[in-house]
């Protein structure tokens, strides 16, 4: 920029504040640099304390030639100086008279680099002392602090002293030894040698029980359970499976047998006498009701000689499974068939084969055990299982005579004729040589009542052929008795 000069009104860089001494101007404006010049103006400059920029026109002073080189105006903060402050203070007084000729107003040149900068550094705020939010925020903090090592300190020292609570218990190893006629003493001799069977047929699979009878590796089971069976698996308790073949079954007795091959360690049952069994002795029962293997149940005998049919499935009545049972509470479920039913020393007295829910009608009726299962009698399944592994098949003793099934009235009564219109008495028969005729009711067996043509078939099923039997006939009205020796015939 071109250096101009200077006329009034004084520039606004050069002002100052009003009522500021001459002193004061001295302090705001720096000192010229040595050797300038500048020292003996600001020096010798007489204060006026009270003048103002109209005692001293601008005019009478001389113009100081000052260039934009030597004065900036952000040097000066605008604030500290205004354009009314410049009067004729600033020029220096003179001892000397007057002259007509205007006296030369010395100006002082303001030099930037002469003294220490009018900028001021921003160092922040002057710290202050600790407000009072901050001694209670440190009085709180300090508080809870100390609050929970206390709490804490004082749970440990709880859980330490001799008041703590502690629950009683047995010390020392238990002792896993069980009496052999407990129901754990049964399971731990029974249940090595009871098995799991898993079928797989044309109408679908299914899961039945059974349990060793040899150290060959037969099995016995229900007939039901490997009914039209083509795959049969055995599982031990173990946990070994292996394939296992149908040796033969009977579905009058609903007895099966299968064979396993190549199983070392096979721990065969005892087989007890279901004859001696009494209502109200303890009983275990074993099997794999839903497929949960090697589950036990324990209960009573319920009663003994129960009749119970079950099957018929196929409508002809070659399905049918007559058998006096032996009755208990101990749960029976699907799956259970098959498995042994035990007296208190690990015996065998039974195979758990059928269980009673409620009606069907009933809307309540349950699928599971309702508290009455069904065995059949150890002796006979003995029996049975022996002619099996023999010869393949089973025999039934029969008396030879054809029933009349849809007789509703008290016993069993002999038909008027029999199949395809044949005598219901079979000529030279075990009935005809005992004196049996058509049209007679029997209502005794050895004795005990017989209220249906199933119960005598059961009862007669209960015995072998060739062993005798007392029945109890009534003919026109009179009772007689009569002796017959069982005959035999092949099972289905």
């Amino acid at each position: 920029m071109a250096d101009r000069q200077q006329t009034d009104p004084a520039p606004q860089w050069w002002s100052r504040p009003e009522g500021t001494t001459e002193e004061g101007r001295r302090e705001a404006v720096p000192a010229p640099r040595p050797g300038t010049g500048g020292e003996d103006h600001v020096q010798d400059a007489a204060p006026a304390p009270e003048a103002r920029a109209s005692d001293v026109s601008a005019p009478d002073a001389p113009a100081q030639d000052v260039s934009a080189s030597d004065v900036s105006a952000q040097d000066v903060p605008a604030s500290d100086v205004s354009a009314s402050d410049v009067s004729a203070q600033d020029v220096p007084a003179s001892d000397e008279p007057a002259s007509d000729e205007p006296a030369a107003v010395p100006m002082v040149r303001y030099d930037p680099w002469g003294a220490e900068p009018l900028q001021v550094v921003d160092r922040g705020r002057t710290p202050r002392g600790i407000r009072l939010w901050q001694v209670v925020a440190l009085s709180l903090g300090t508080a809870l602090l100390a609050g929970g090592i206390g709490g804490y300190l004082g749970v440990l020292a709880e859980r330490q002293s001799s008041t703590r609570l502690e629950l009683p218990q047995t010390a020392g190893a238990a002792d896993r030894g069980r009496a052999p006629e407990s129901v754990a003493g049964i399971a731990a001799t029974a249940l090595p040698g009871v098995v799991t069977l898993h079928v797989r047929g044309t109408k679908g699979s299914g899961t039945g029980t059974g349990f060793v009878l040899d150290q060959q590796g037969h099995i016995l089971t229900n007939s039901h359970v490997v009914a039209d069976s083509q795959e049969i698996t055995v599982t031990f308790s173990t946990g070994e499976s292996v394939t296992a073949e149908l040796v033969g079954r009977d579905s009058g007795y609903d007895l099966a047998v299968v064979k396993v091959s190549g199983v070392r360690g096979l721990q065969p049952l005892s087989l007890g006498n279901s004859d001696n069994v009494e209502v109200g002795d303890p009983v275990v029962a074993i099997g794999a009701p839903f497929d949960l293997s090697n589950t036990v149940t324990a209960g009573i005998i319920s009663a003994t000689g129960r009749p119970v049919t079950a099957g018929g499935d196929k409508g002809d009545g070659s399905d049918i499974s007559y058998v006096d049972a032996l009755q208990t509470d101990a749960p029976i479920n699907p799956g259970n068939s098959g498995g042994p039913l035990l007296d208190a020393k690990a015996h065998v007295v039974g195979i758990n084969s059928a269980i009673r829910g409620a009606d069907k009608e009933d809307p309540t009726r349950q699928g599971g055990s309702i508290g009455l299962g069904f065995a059949i009698p150890v002796n006979q399944g003995k029996r049975v299982a022996e002619e099996i592994i023999r010869t393949g098949r089973a025999t039934h003793p029969v008396i030879g005579v054809t029933l009349d099934m849809d007789y509703a009235g008290d016993g069993a009564r002999v038909g008027d004729k029999g199949e395809d219109g044949k005598p219901s008495v079979v000529a030279g028969g075990p009935g005809a040589r005992a004196g049996i005729r058509a049209g007679d009711v029997i209502t005794k067996v050895d004795g005990q009542r017989v209220r249906g043509g199933d119960e005598l078939i059961i009862k007669i099923r209960a015995h072998r052929p060739g062993d005798p039997l007392t029945l109890t006939v009534l003919r026109g009205g009179r009772e007689t008795t009569l002796k017959v020796v069982l005959g035999s015939a092949n099972g289905s």
